[in-house]
């Protein structure tokens, strides 16, 4: 996770507190993000979550703040991030609007959810918060029509990326090497493409073919992926999580 540490900064020049209803998966690696970078500091942090065990283990490995309830979070923070599952998020509004009564003002409220709008936020929650989606890490500018994407492509899109490294693990390992060294070589492969895509600017078309080389290696092992169908695969797992993301913002 990428964070600003000016991001942070409460408008006073004072320590922003920054609160998270739910500690599961995306929840834990947006809090390690923004202790490890030195964003936040830990006694900054406060969470809370239903299954006690997340709290418990964030607290003991980075000293964060365990809440027991998401009232408490919400009295606690200046900066609250939703990030439970969407059918709860409606009711977490509720418990944030009656934890934050007291405090003189509300808190910037980030929901990770799929498939929640703007509009569903500002209706559950009341006209003194303010909603925001990319308060943390880099922000892109979409409509809002297109968040279900943007869950689809990003949101979903680790999964797909750990499943790839995963095959290319395994066929590290038929190949004759051992697991630990394939699966090292493997994720090491993935960050280096991937951040020559992020520095280069360069369209990953163009980046495959400069290493690409007429009758080698790596242009049998392209079009063994073709007819194995792979462009085809992850094209459809973008649009199959898309479309699941929908169907949860109607429910």
């Amino acid at each position: 996770v990428l964070v600003s540490p000016m991001v942070l900064a409460g408008c006073d020049g004072g320590a922003l507190r920054v609160g998270f209803v739910g500690a599961g998966m995306m929840a834990g690696a947006m809090i390690r993000g923004l202790v490890k970078t030195g964003s936040c500091a830990a006694e900054h942090i406060c969470a809370s979550d239903v299954y006690q065990p997340c709290i418990d283990a964030l607290a003991t490995e980075l000293g964060v703040r365990g809440a027991t309830s998401n009232q408490e979070v919400a009295g606690f923070a200046d900066l609250l991030v939703i990030a439970v599952k969407p059918q709860m998020v409606q009711q977490v509004c509720f418990e944030i609007v009656e934890g934050a009564a007291s405090k003189p003002k509300a808190p910037i409220v980030v929901s990770i959810a799929a498939g929640v709008t703007l509009t569903s936020l500002s209706e559950w929650l009341d006209e003194s918060y303010r909603v925001m989606l990319g308060a943390l890490g880099s922000a892109f500018k979409v409509k809002e029509v297109d968040l279900d994407a943007v869950t689809g492509l990003s949101g979903s899109g680790p999964a797909y990326v750990f499943q790839f490294i995963e095959a290319l693990s395994d066929g590290g390992v038929r190949a004759g090497l051992t697991r630990p060294v394939a699966t090292a070589l493997a994720a090491k492969t993935v960050r280096g493409a991937a951040t020559m895509v992020l520095e280069t600017g360069k369209h990953p078309g163009e980046l495959k073919d400069q290493v690409t080389s007429p009758g080698g290696t790596t242009i049998a092992g392209v079009h063994a992926l073709e007819q194995g169908g792979m462009r085809a695969a992850v094209m459809n797992a973008v649009v199959s999580a898309t479309e699941r993301s929908r169907e949860l913002g109607r429910k």
